[in-house]
């Protein structure tokens, strides 16, 4: 890298490129991994954007992104709210990678990995190379991460603390019912998504179809006695949300009028939510 910069604003770019060359060396350190620099296991690649200035001495916590169907980790892990947003928290940002940017769900077209054998491989290096506290994680995903987000929670809610799905439930044909204690469930979805809309659409000229978001609910609330339970309703700036209450768990949709998109702040009020409810922070 050239560093004799001749004009201001060569000064001011060389600086910057520097900082931003120094704060992911930093963050790799003895790891081999950080920031753009792939985290390489056997079963794939994940991305970790670690929180600036964060007390040795306190757990680290780790809020996990599955990207869009054909995404790529490594532009979430660009993504500044991101990690301006892991920065505040205080927590890891981890991009996973899916295989060939797609995610192996039961219902998926194709299946490419055993994705839960995967994750488990994420959590323990993450535990090791990175001292996150596996007690503190969020798994949240958007569309078809979305999708994969809620398997993950289905097949068994304590891998994960909470989470946190976005525009993205299960697919037909929906499961009969989860194996597993109901989790800490925060979806957010657009009334307007047209992509994945709140109904389910049919993919593949057919072949396929996207599950309906409030019936994916039923099947939480059957199982927990919470079929015929009116919901706790309430606003949250732009969300419109309905809550229920199992006896462990939360069940959480949240509703917006925008199309198919994510926020930074979806997954932040979600983490904050968790973390009152776990005790590990106070709301903010």
């Amino acid at each position: 890298m050239q560093t004799h910069c001749k004009s201001f604003w060569k000064t001011v770019c060389c600086a910057m490129a520097l900082s931003l060359a120094a704060s992911t060396a930093q963050a790799a350190g003895d790891t081999g991994c950080g920031e753009e620099i792939p985290c390489e296991l056997k079963g794939g690649d994940y991305y970790i954007h670690l929180p600036t200035d964060h007390p040795a001495d306190q757990p680290l916590g780790a809020i996990f992104y599955l990207h869009g169907h054909r995404g790529k980790a490594v532009n979430a892990i660009r993504n500044k709210s991101f990690q301006k947003m892991a920065d505040e928290l205080g927590v890891a940002f981890v991009a996973v990678q899916g295989v060939n940017g797609t995610w192996s769900f039961p219902t998926a077209p194709r299946q490419r990995r055993d994705e839960t054998a995967f994750f488990e491989d994420v959590l323990y290096d993450l535990s090791k190379r990175f001292g996150v506290d596996r007690e503190r994680t969020l798994l949240s995903g958007f569309s078809s991460g979305g999708f994969m987000t809620w398997y993950v929670a289905c097949e068994d809610s304590h891998r994960f603390s909470g989470y946190a799905p976005i525009a993205g439930a299960f697919w037909e044909p929906l499961p009969k019912d989860c194996p597993t204690e109901p989790p800490y469930l925060f979806h957010t979805h657009g009334t307007t998504d047209t992509v994945v809309p709140l109904e389910g659409r049919w993919l593949g000229g057919g072949q396929w179809k996207q599950g309906d978001v409030f019936e994916s609910f039923a099947i939480w609330r059957r199982q927990n006695g919470l079929a015929e339970t009116e919901p706790k309703t309430f606003t949250d700036g732009k969300l419109t949300c309905e809550r229920w209450q199992p006896k462990t768990g939360l069940l959480e949709l949240c509703l917006h009028d925008g199309g198919h998109s994510v926020e930074a702040n979806f997954i932040r009020r979600a983490w904050n939510e968790l973390g009152e409810m776990k005790g590990w922070t106070k709301k903010g």
